[in-house]
């Protein structure tokens, strides 16, 4: 599979569990317990995601919000249907 698909996330650091919370329209609303210092609810952030919809962290990047709660997450190599799948049946668990 080639190509990326690009995720709009809305993240809040220090927030009592590593979590997808809930999808509200085009955003995936995600929190994770690491602060946002040095990267680090950033890195969490690419680890959540990794885990929850089974991407390689290789294949996640942040394409821009690194400094903002607002974020846009690149996906390499998973197409928009595959990664809404992913995402519908992470928040279910």
């Amino acid at each position: 599979m080639d190509g990326f698909t690009l995720l709009r996330v809305r993240l809040t650091p220090k927030g009592g569990r590593n979590a997808l919370i809930k999808r509200e329209g085009d955003t995936l609303h995600a929190r994770v317990t690491a602060p946002p210092v040095e990267g680090a609810a950033n890195k969490a952030l690419i680890a959540l995601l990794s885990d929850a919809l089974d991407i390689p962290k290789s294949r996640i990047a942040l394409q821009s919000g690194a400094m903002s709660r607002d974020k846009v997450v690149r996906i390499e190599g998973c197409d928009a249907a595959t990664l809404e799948e992913r995402i519908q049946a992470a928040l279910k668990t």
